[in-house]
């Protein structure tokens, strides 16, 4: 469950050149709380969020310790963020309106701090005019439009005040002329970890990588991956992708030496912190396509299953995919 404590929202217009910094934290009607919520909701169950940890000069950190402990009120902590990324915006090639809204609250009676950032987008309004002839009705271009509660957040900053463990999304920018990821790098100063969907796609994509480097099909390589998830997240809620490799390429040494490299190479040195709901039913289908344009969805366990699926190398080089003991088909189309 989540509850709003405090919420401010911080208006960095780039279009006008009119920075609006709030004095006070908005008032949380029921329209609000509800815009609020549904983005909350959304952006705390992102699997493509990184974990971070501060740095040990972090200022940020400092500053926010400061909040904690009642050293800096909510108003004055979310101004000094505010201004810190529009700085860092007007050195970037091409500056985006944006609203910057700071949230402190709790998810399940856990105390968070989270930063939205809502990159403005534009769009068309109808707009009532009263004019000596009566009334007009326009319709007028309007840049400073908040995203939808359907519509994703861009990037956002999750920090669980008690263990000061941080959870982001960031896009790149180019910050005088260098590439920068603005919200770790110039606003929190901290490291990045690898996201539960990087582990899931590295863990597919090297393994099918691999398996194809030593002449063997990568696409039931792939299959045994997520098989291998599929099974492990039952138990666990990591993912160890040098212990998936040891699984997967059991018995073939030279592999798993390949394998290894490849992953520690990619930064995947520690076990991946993993929703397992969300994981399971990622992995619980297995999607090909066929070079004759063909598409076939298959459970997962199914596919090293020869009682029901069999794939078969032809002469020719071609492979035959045969569907066994089939007792009824539907048509879905």
């Amino acid at each position: 469950m989540i509850v709003i404590e405090k919420a401010i929202l911080h208006i960095l217009d780039f279009t006008s050149g009119v920075t609006v910094y709030s004095d006070q934290p908005m008032e949380l009607e029921d329209s609000v709380q509800t815009f609020l919520q549904k983005h909350l909701e959304k952006t705390l169950a992102r699997t493509d969020a990184k974990a971070g940890t501060f740095y040990d000069d972090s200022a940020f950190e400092k500053a926010y310790q400061g909040y904690l402990a009642g050293a800096t009120d909510f108003v004055s902590f979310t101004k000094d963020i505010a201004k810190k990324l529009e700085n860092a915006y007007l050195h970037t090639d091409e500056p985006v309106s944006t609203d910057i809204i700071c949230l402190d609250l709790r998810v399940d009676d856990r105390r968070q701090f989270v930063i939205l950032k809502c990159t403005n987008h534009t769009g068309y309004v109808h707009q009532v005019n009263q004019t000596e002839q009566g009334v007009e009705n326009d319709i007028i271009h309007h840049y400073a439009i908040l995203p939808g509660p359907g519509q994703r957040i861009d990037e956002f900053v999750v920090i669980d005040a008690e263990t000061l463990a941080l959870h982001l999304v960031a896009k790149k920018y180019s910050v005088d002329g260098d590439s920068c990821l603005v919200l770790p790098e110039l606003l929190l100063e901290c490291n990045l970890a690898p996201s539960q969907k990087d582990a899931l796609k590295s863990l597919q994509d090297t393994t099918a990588k691999v398996a194809e480097s030593y002449g063997q099909d990568g696409v039931t390589a792939a299959a045994a991956a997520k098989n291998y998830v599929a099974e492990h997240m039952e138990i666990s809620d990591e993912l160890d992708l040098k212990k998936a490799g040891e699984e997967i390429f059991a018995g073939q040494p030279a592999m798993q030496a390949d394998y290894n490299r490849q992953i520690e190479e990619q930064g995947f040195e520690a076990p991946v912190q993993m929703d397992q709901e969300q994981t399971l039913k990622k992995v619980a289908k297995h999607k090909l396509k066929t070079d004759t344009g063909i598409e076939l969805t298959i459970p997962t366990d199914y596919f090293d299953n020869t009682q029901y699926l069999e794939f078969n190398n032809c002469e020719d080089g071609t492979i035959s995919i045969t569907i066994k003991h089939v007792a009824s088909i539907v048509n879905r189309g």
